[in-house]
């Protein structure tokens, strides 16, 4: 079939499903959910086959080591995502809230109520434990997906799709609910992006070049997943044992992801204490610590010279880039000038210089003593998540039910018109 014609026969498909999941009740959906949790888990022995060789053809292509992380699935990872599947089917349904509800002086009644957006467009590279969060939080909240994963993982997104669309169908939900461009022509991005009259939403998460591919094609409204450059500030006032420990878990836990950092700003009043330690804790790690004069001069041969390209880049490895500054004003700036607007941390004792971070830092997840690994669906507790959304509108960080929905207004009447 020419990829144009089944780009729009995925789109006809799932608009129809998508009409038919939003009439259902929420015990009908959940029901399906845990029918597709438990197919995951069914499923193991093909998933592990199909993502060994996605794995194996990666390597060969000489795909990054953390990118391979990504990518690869472990009988552990299985059961996390059914478990997160689980989580999701007991979570509340945000389907047919009432946000707010008021009467006018004439008696008209008006209700806000929250409702499916439709069918949500899902573009995403290399994880492809992707397919079943964004898949499951979709069908929890009444909304058809159609999925295009990266060309490194076709194989297991394949084989996690039809796991979850025999448990869905077997539950009695759409055929169509649950759909994955079976191909990694890159055209597809685009005729996705122009498909408006059947995908309402589009959710581009990878590379900078993905997302502005999307964001120059689509002609629906697009929630970002930008890079994660994130940012930890050690202030004056910081324990400096917990600032240490807070920054290796932040870097080195799973540096791959986005949530990890790749700057750490550090007050000139504790920047040799913690440099002896913590800068040495890293290096034994086997982080890579580019600094400005003052860490080189600190830390000698054992850092080498950042370039302005450093703090403006997302290495997604045990590369570090760190500076010392004078003030939480000038971590601040740093962070608003060359951060992404993810998820940045300080680490103080000083309440009041903590509030003051927290509230001017413009990003969509703030820490005061506390890893930015937090920054994910699962540990927000909304069960998985579609991405996190850099953007302000209409979702800001870990995007999960609510972020899934839109609303109406429902209006009731008695036989009031307007004069």
């Amino acid at each position: 079939m020419p990829l144009k014609k089944l780009i729009c026969d995925l789109g006809k498909r799932a608009r129809a499903a998508s009409k038919q999941l939003a009439q259902l009740s929420s015990a009908q959906k959940n029901t399906g959910l845990l029918a597709m949790a438990d197919e995951l888990i069914a499923s193991q022995g093909a998933l592990l086959e199909a993502n060994a060789k996605d794995v194996e053809r990666s390597q060969a292509e000489g795909l990054s080591s953390a990118m391979i992380d990504r990518l690869t699935l472990t009988p552990a990872r299985i059961v996390a995502m059914a478990e997160g599947i689980r989580t999701v089917a007991a979570l509340p349904d945000p389907v047919g809230q009432t946000i707010k509800q008021w009467t006018r002086p004439n008696g008209i009644q008006i209700s806000k109520v929250r409702v499916p957006i439709g069918v949500v467009g899902i573009i995403f590279e290399s994880r492809p434990n992707v397919t079943s969060d964004a898949a499951v939080l979709c069908t929890k909240t009444g909304n058809a997906t159609i999925l295009r994963g990266g060309r490194e993982a076709i194989g297991s997104n394949l084989a996690i799709a039809a796991a979850l669309g025999r448990g869905a169908r077997r539950a009695g939900l759409p055929e169509d609910a649950i759909l994955l461009v079976p191909t990694t022509d890159r055209e597809a991005v685009k005729l996705m992006a122009g498909m408006d009259q059947y995908i309402d939403m589009i959710v581009p998460r990878g590379g900078h070049t993905l997302i502005e591919a999307v964001v120059a094609a689509a002609r629906m409204p697009v929630i970002k997943h930008y890079n994660g450059i994130c940012a930890v500030y050690v202030d004056k006032d910081a324990d400096l044992s917990m600032a240490e420990e807070i920054i290796l878990n932040a870097k080195t836990q799973r540096p791959g992801v986005c949530n990890a950092i790749e700057t750490i700003l550090v007050h000139r009043d504790c920047a040799e204490a913690f440099f002896k330690t913590g800068g040495q804790a890293l290096l034994d790690k086997g982080v890579q610590i580019r600094g400005d004069e003052r860490v080189c001069a600190l830390l000698g041969d054992k850092a080498v010279l950042a370039t302005e390209e450093d703090w403006n880049t997302e290495f997604l490895d045990l590369i570090l880039a760190a500076r010392v500054v004078d003030s939480v004003d000038e971590a601040i700036a740093h962070i608003e000038s060359h951060g992404s607007h993810h998820s940045d941390c300080i680490v103080t004792a000083n309440e009041e210089t903590a509030e003051a971070f927290l509230n001017q830092v413009d990003s969509a997840t703030v820490y005061w003593n506390a890893s930015t690994r937090f920054t994910d669906g699962g540990e927000f507790g909304f069960g998985a998540e579609i991405g996190i959304s850099t953007d302000k509108l209409h979702a800001r960080g870990p995007m999960a039910l609510e972020e899934l929905t839109t609303y109406k207004y429902q209006i009731r009447g008695t036989g009031q018109v307007r004069k």
